[in-house]
């Protein structure tokens, strides 16, 4: 084999990847060039569609409306496997920190000095937890996850891929306890950390019409209640 039919032969999955990409997000456009204000009447399915779409399609104009991506965390299972792992080649000790989650995407307007939220549905955030990323699923050196669009499921609902190193995962793990009930934790995914992945787009990574995430923040929040005093009659 020459040179030129080695490039060929690496050069045929990108080219199929791209191809189902162009597919999957061909099958979105009538959400996508929706207008913004038709958001709020849109159904959670619509929204999530909408969203994909303009990341893949819109970028630019996107980014303009300083987009977030918020899941709120309504509760957490962390899995630990002493054996064959499931997600690297070789055996050992694995952990893995799943969330189900509420999903908003904010869009804040800089011109008019407001921000709006849009429901997206339920949701998982299926996190491994340890020093480098792991093979699967395929991540770009510096990519912390991606928006799963391999799923039955999608476009209709939103699934997160990644990982996280130990350091952050000890931090948060006492929050994710927490004995105050009014203690809530959102992981946040800003517009400068979501990249659609695409063609050209080298430094994230993931199935056709996925979005790549280069960076995840962990927020946990306790609303400390106010003492009262009841007076016995």
């Amino acid at each position: 084999m020459n040179d030129q039919d080695a490039q060929k032969t690496i050069a045929l999955p990108d080219e199929m990847d791209e191809k189902l990409r162009r597919d999957t997000i061909r099958a979105l456009e009538p959400y996508g060039l929706r207008l913004i204000s038709d958001l709020a009447t849109m159904s959670e399915a619509e929204a999530v569609k909408w969203f994909v779409w303009n990341l893949h399609e819109n970028l630019d104009e996107l980014r303009k409306l300083e987009p977030t991506l918020i899941g709120h965390v309504v509760s957490s299972q962390l899995t630990v496997c002493d054996g064959q792992s499931m997600w690297t080649e070789c055996s050992g000790l694995e952990k893995r920190l799943e969330f189900r989650c509420n999903w908003s995407l904010l869009l804040k307007y800089p011109t008019y000095q407001s921000e709006e939220a849009y429901q997206l549905g339920e949701g998982w955030i299926d996190l491994f937890i340890g020093s480098e990323p792991p093979p699967r699923p395929v991540l770009a050196p510096e990519q912390k996850g991606y928006l799963h669009a391999d799923s039955p499921l999608f476009p209709n609902q939103i699934f997160l891929y990644g990982w996280i190193g130990t350091g952050v995962w000890d931090e948060i793990k006492p929050q994710l306890h927490h004995p105050n009930a009014d203690c809530q934790t959102d992981i946040f995914l800003r517009d400068n950390f979501l990249f659609p992945v695409k063609s050209g787009f080298d430094f994230v990574t993931g199935p056709a019409g996925a979005i790549g995430i280069t960076n995840l923040e962990i927020r946990v929040t306790s609303h400390v209640r106010p003492n009262t005093w009841v007076k016995n009659k």
